[in-house]
């Protein structure tokens, strides 16, 4: 089987491609092959934990004022089964998985269980191919635009509090927000909101003006922690 395509998605070109067989290699298909014992069960396991650890190390950095619950929340989120399948289908994972003949008329090949496992097991894959630096490389590229939405929607965060709660207790100033520009025929209206914050001025984009104050008062928060780092 040619993996180029499967490499190109991931960002990851193999040099153990016997590691990566075994990764796609569900239970079914080596019940029936008796030369191929091995499925991707135990990648599964740590594809499992280097998974927990690189979303966790990318939650940190990405949202450092965060607190302990809302990173441990937003984890659960990115690392449940349903997200996996989703990835695993944006890379068109199941085309590489073998699976047996019973399982893949049955439609294993894109049902949500067999998909996160095998995503698992891919990760695991790259693990032990490269180490843990090149996992999160890839653990980044794939699951980069999910963790935006877990933090802005599914979990609601309210970026204007925080950015309120942060001004109040480092300047003792409260940000103002400013509709600059709507734009789109009436039936999708495009609002621009710029939100200062003390030195920094911040824009953003929404179906509506709450939408688009929330995404300026998201970015005005990361350029308030990248002054803080410099």
């Amino acid at each position: 089987m040619n993996f180029n395509l499967l490499e190109q998605s991931i960002g990851h070109k193999f040099s153990n491609y016997e590691v990566l067989s075994e990764a796609l290699t569900h239970r079914s298909y080596s019940n029936e092959d008796e030369r191929n014992k091995k499925n991707y069960e135990r990648l599964e396991l740590l594809g499992d934990a280097v998974l927990e650890l690189a979303i966790t190390d990318i939650l940190m950095n990405k949202y450092p004022d965060s607190s302990e619950g809302e990173l441990s929340k937003a984890r659960s989120a990115l690392v449940k089964a349903g997200i996996l399948a989703k990835v695993a289908r944006s890379i068109e994972l199941g085309n590489y998985i073998r699976l047996g003949k019973g399982e893949d008329l049955s439609g294993g090949r894109d049902r949500d269980s067999i998909l996160s496992c095998a995503m698992e097991a891919l990760l695991g894959a790259v693990y032990i191919d490269a180490g843990f630096e090149r996992s999160q490389m890839v653990v980044a590229k794939l699951w980069g635009h999910i963790v935006d939405m877990v933090f802005s929607e599914e979990y609601d965060v309210d970026y204007k509090t925080k950015l309120q709660e942060l001004m109040q207790s480092r300047y003792r100033v409260l940000p103002a927000y400013s509709v600059v520009n709507i734009s789109g025929p009436s039936h999708n209206r495009v609002f621009k909101v710029m939100v200062s914050a003390g030195d920094i001025n911040q824009t953003g984009l929404g179906k509506n003006k709450k939408e688009a104050a929330q995404k300026a008062a998201s970015m005005a928060l990361k350029a308030m922690q990248e002054e803080t780092r410099i």
